[in-house]
Formats: C-alpha cells, structure tokens, sequence
C-alpha cells in the first residue's frame, strides 16, 4: 500500500512540473508576440479579441506538440515578421540587425579623422 502511494505522489509530482513548464514556456511566448491591433503591447497585456484568438493559437500549436521556434516561424509567415519582438537573424533583415554597428564603425572613422584633422592644425 505505501508503494502505491509513492508511486501516486511521485506521478502527481511529474504532471504538475510538466504542466508548470508549459505554462511557463506558453507565457514566453505570448510576452514575444505583438498584438497587432494594440500595437504597442505583447499579446499578454492586451486584452483585445485578436490577443485572445492568438493566446488559443499558441495553446493548440503546443498541444500540437509545436516548438517554440516552429510557433514562431507559423505565426510569421502567416502575419510577417512585424509580428515577433524579436525577430530571426536572416538573409532580409541583415540590414536592419547590422545597421547600428555600420553606423558606430563610420562614427568612429569621423571622429578619429576630425581629431587627427584638429591635431595637424596645432
């Protein structure tokens, strides 16, 4: 009888951390996708109908037994990478991700010269 009952809790003990992780995975990515009628907030703050629907999206593709990037890429092809917070590394968005680093390169670059250029005046 007492083997039954560890076997018991120790089952409880299993369900209840796989549905916590889930839960806790579930909030993650509901906190990385954009409500595209608040527009300004994650679907996890809004509270329109859209948020609602993608909030049951996102449970039945982990029903599905989705991962999280395999969520991430159905809701971006079928909205656009607007949609994610963070959005992939790729090919179309090199740009984008690299533009700030460009940007401090060629900052850097007139500085230097502008000093230097102030240095022969002297």
């Amino acid at each position: 009888m007492k083997i039954r009952i560890l076997y018991f809790i120790f089952f409880l003990n299993i369900t209840i951390s796989v549905s916590s992780n889930e839960a806790l995975n579930e909030s993650q990515i509901h906190k990385n996708l954009r409500c595209l009628v608040c527009q300004g907030q994650s679907i996890a703050d809004s509270n329109s109908e859209f948020a609602q629907t993608l909030k049951m999206v996102v449970k039945d593709l982990i029903k599905q037994g989705k991962t999280e990037d395999e969520i991430y890429s159905f809701l971006s092809d079928k909205y656009g990478d607007w949609i994610l917070y963070k959005p992939k590394f790729n090919y179309e968005n090199f740009f984008l991700w690299s533009f700030p680093y460009i940007v401090l390169v060629f900052g850097g670059l007139i500085v230097f010269f502008l000093i230097k250029k102030q240095q022969k005046k002297t």
